[in-house]
């Protein structure tokens, strides 16, 4: 190579390096002020039995986001006379469900379904009893302007927090603007609806931390009954509690809520429903999508004697009661109702991080 080539290429690469160094510069420049990453914490043994949560690419959850998300789920100004909040039906001491049969709106209004609990949800993929939103932020939107629950406007809410100096502020660190919208107010209650999660019941420690003496001699064989004899498990399965499906359990003859029908006039979908998770179900009582059960032993002894198999379209995963082969003694029931009270996460219930702001 000539001398005047190797000086033509040497400038070239000192030129090429002070570029990339001046891009590496407005890059970090670009970051300050950005939303930190938030790291939903779950337990070691977890990670080798579930995928990551289902996280949309255009909400990543983050520090700041959860703090707003956490503020607003507890904002009374969310509802049109300002004594509703997301946390009115979904309490925490009760695994972030309703303790009341049917959650009761601002003006007074019942509504028809009971309140499902908010637990590990960020695993989840629809929501509702019936399937109807297909994501967190999509469910955040529907009870504001519910006429049986908050009865607001988002124009109205968007305006009222729009207003306040503290939440202009927050939602510039949250997500970079100051003007608030619903999309936003959404996002940010879904972010911090997906670091409610739950995983340290004793049944936790019993199963998955080696610990033998986390359950009872009675609990352990309710824990047997659930897994095999009384197939609880066939829907309800570890470590979440829940799966994903609608189904139809077979508690009428003929359905007059239609569940899953009712969105998709599939008449084989009539009568379906959400299955919810077990976690905490001690303390979400009443049960049921129509809050027909008041305790855990009416639960049982419902799949143990009143199921009705000639439900033309009940689940193909009630195969099992079809044949008659669920068969539980009375002391079957009671290890059972034991083993299901197992399942409470009391920390869960108490957390602080995620109580009112």
């Amino acid at each position: 190579m000539r001398p005047l080539n190797k000086i033509s290429v040497a400038l070239g690469l000192i030129v090429l390096l002070f570029a990339c160094r001046k891009d590496v510069q407005l890059d970090e420049e670009q970051l300050v002020g950005l939303p930190t990453p938030y790291s939903v914490a779950v337990p070691p043994w977890l990670d080798t039995l579930l995928l990551p949560q289902v996280v949309p690419a255009d909400n990543p959850t983050t520090v700041e986001g959860v703090a707003l998300g956490r503020r607003l789920f507890y904002e009374p100004a969310l509802s049109d006379d300002s004594t509703q909040s997301c946390s009115t039906c979904h309490v925490q001491s009760h695994g972030f469900s309703d303790p009341l049969a049917f959650s009761v709106g601002t003006n007074g209004a019942v509504g028809t379904r009971n309140a499902m609990a908010v637990i590990n949800l960020g695993w989840d993929h629809r929501f509702f009893w019936d399937g109807r939103s297909e994501s967190l932020e999509a469910q955040a939107h529907d009870p504001v302007v519910n006429q049986v629950e908050m009865r607001n406007t988002w124009p109205e809410v968007v305006a009222r927090l729009q207003s306040d100096p503290a939440y202009v502020d927050r939602f510039e660190a949250a997500f970079g603007t100051r003007t608030v919208d619903s999309t936003l107010v959404t996002r940010a209650i879904a972010q911090f609806e997906r670091t409610l999660i739950s995983f340290g019941s004793r049944f936790d420690r019993y199963e998955y931390m080696g610990d033998s003496t986390a359950l009872s001699t009675q609990e352990i064989r309710g824990r047997g009954l659930y897994m095999r004899d009384a197939k609880c498990n066939v829907c309800h399965h570890a470590p979440l509690l829940f799966d994903h499906a609608y189904r139809n359990n077979g508690l009428d003859a003929q359905p007059q809520d239609g569940g899953l029908g009712v969105l998709t006039g599939v008449p084989s979908d009539w009568g379906r429903f959400k299955v919810p998770t077990l976690r905490n179900i001690a303390v979400t009582g009443p049960y049921m999508h129509d809050s027909r059960f008041n305790t855990l032993d009416e639960v049982v002894a419902f799949y143990a004697n009143d199921v009705h198999v000639e439900n033309p379209y009940i689940d193909v995963h009630m195969g099992a009661w079809l044949l008659g082969e669920v068969v539980l003694t009375e002391q079957d029931q009671t290890d059972l109702v034991a083993f299901l009270r197992t399942l409470t996460d009391s920390t869960f219930l108490t957390e602080p991080a995620f109580a009112a702001p």
